[in-house]
């Protein structure tokens, strides 16, 4: 009886040993996997600075809303660069919370923030598509990339919900 009580006991440590030796990879959020504030921080800054630049969403755009507020209403950039690195840290499972300017009807919705701006499904994809050119540029492993890509794209309809009420 001995010998299979310790056998048991030496089974289930093994058992319980085996994931945590696994675990610190898959314990890790995606907040911490993409390297916390600051690293998020930097990528927002670049991106935001890249869709200024766009010619499809930034100061060139055909949407007149998406080109009037990448000329005229730059001063605001500094304050958005915060708020969309709030949100991205919220997203990922970090420590921060975003508290929206004009909330949606979820904590993280972004249809009121963007519904003025008039973005069509097109536009969303060209900033996705921007987003995951500056996470190229910043090297973030393509799992990481992936889940931010996704993360990003489950909001699509929020954001373009103002296009859709033209």
């Amino acid at each position: 009886m001995n010998k299979l009580m310790i056998s048991l006991v030496s089974l289930s440590m093994a058992a319980v040993a085996l994931p945590l030796q696994a675990a610190p990879m898959a314990d890790k959020s995606l907040y911490e996997r993409l390297g916390g504030v600051f690293a998020i921080a930097a990528v927002v800054d670049h991106f935001s600075d890249a869709l200024v630049e766009n010619p499809m969403v930034g100061k060139s755009s055909k949407n007149p809303a998406l080109r009037a507020w990448h000329t005229k209403n730059l001063g605001r950039l500094p304050g958005l660069k915060f708020m969309r690195t709030l949100w991205v840290c919220e997203v990922t499972g970090g420590p921060f919370k975003y508290s929206p300017t004009k909330p949606g009807q979820t904590h993280l919705g972004l249809e009121e923030a963007h519904r003025d701006l008039k973005i069509s499904p097109e536009e969303f994809d060209e900033v996705a598509a921007e987003l995951g050119r500056t996470l190229d540029f910043v090297k973030v492993p393509a799992l990481e990339k992936g889940e931010v890509l996704a993360a990003f794209a489950a909001h699509k309809d929020e954001v373009t919900a103002g296009y859709k009420t033209k």
